[in-house]
């Protein structure tokens, strides 16, 4: 998990030297526009799929939506998905759920798209298109470098759909070293602050929100933390409640519409005493006994940055709790679900 961390500045390069293979695959997508974007995964790729329904919705003006697969796979629903592009997202490409999502919606109508680290994946053989997120074999469990270059790797695609040539990301592997190179002593205050940590609550508003989700999985399933992640507009709507001196909330907090939203949201969870780590290039301004800064970009490429700090911090908490983040109990690399 240490050395593919590392890793991610070379590979988030090395995907933007092949950004012409991928805006090719958006321009099939615009010769024949969708009115409806649905995005199916699992995991850390749902995660990226949440953050690409941002991007579609956003910069693309397209309704968007999470596919359940269990809608097909256990009840074998077939709705009309004529003018639809699915997207399926899977690091593996071999989850036997989002194969049969990905091959029942092409009978149905839709044009369909996998985005996975696997060409030669079952996945890839039953979708209509592909990209390569091209981050090499991933041995350690949890996902980290393959992660983030799906995060680049689905936002260079939506942006050539919109006719872009990815100019907010032209940086971004000098962006990842200066962000792993910086933050070394935010992340160590943070291991040794919440080592002995019991309920850790991750927030964030807008696009940050897939940060969030994958802080949540990354914490539970590296240093077994019993974690949860809300927007947080959702978690003003309730869950705050259950928030005390014994919480521990870490806050996304990148510069944008989404960070701002999320002063009133530190403001809240700070009054009812709860250990606030924010990481973000908001970081610096908002409340937090460990604020983690990363440099600022523009918002809608910020999780391809803050999720960074994250990873260390997982990586940290596991080894500081004497766990072995490269072999979690009960965790193998390519999860078959169906």
């Amino acid at each position: 998990m240490t050395a593919e961390i590392a890793e991610q500045p070379d590979i988030l390069s090395g995907l933007l030297e092949q950004r012409a293979a991928i805006a090719e695959v958006a321009r099939a997508i615009a010769r024949r526009p969708p009115r409806f974007v649905l995005l199916a995964a699992r995991g850390s790729s749902d995660h990226a799929a949440l953050y690409a329904k941002y991007l579609i919705e956003v910069l693309l003006g397209l309704p968007s939506g999470l596919v359940s697969a269990s809608t097909t796979t256990l009840y074998g629903a077939e709705p009309d998905l004529r003018d639809v592009l699915l997207l399926s997202v899977s690091q593996s490409g071999g989850s036997p759920d989002l194969v049969e999502v990905t091959e029942a919606a092409g009978r149905r109508g839709a044009r369909t798209i996998a985005v996975t680290n696997t060409p030669s994946s079952p996945l890839c053989s039953v979708a209509e298109l592909a990209v390569d997120i091209r981050a090499g074999t991933e041995h350690a469990v949890a996902a980290t470098k393959t992660y983030t270059a799906t995060l680049l790797a689905l936002y260079l695609l939506v942006d050539a759909v919109r006719g872009g040539e990815g100019r907010e990301v032209h940086a971004i592997g000098e962006l990842a070293r200066r962000t792993l190179e910086g933050t070394d002593s935010g992340v160590a205050r943070a291991v040794d602050r919440y080592r002995f940590a019991s309920r850790v609550i991750a927030a964030a508003r807008g696009y940050s929100y897939a940060t969030a989700l994958e802080a949540s999985l990354k914490l539970a399933e590296t240093s077994y933390l019993a974690t949860r992640a809300y927007s947080g507009a959702d978690l003003l709507h309730g869950p705050v409640a259950a928030i005390d001196e014994e919480t521990a909330v870490l806050a996304v907090t990148s510069a944008g519409k989404g960070g701002a939203a999320m002063r009133e949201v530190l403001g809240a969870v700070s009054e009812r005493g709860a250990d606030v780590l924010t990481i973000g290039s908001a970081a610096a301004g908002m409340p937090g006994a460990v604020r983690i800064d990363v440099p600022e970009t523009a918002e809608e490429v910020a999780p391809i940055l803050e999720v960074l700090p994250v990873q260390r911090i997982a990586l940290g908490l596991a080894l500081a709790r004497g766990g072995d983040p490269d072999a979690p109990r009960g965790l193998r690399k390519v999860t078959k679900t169906r």
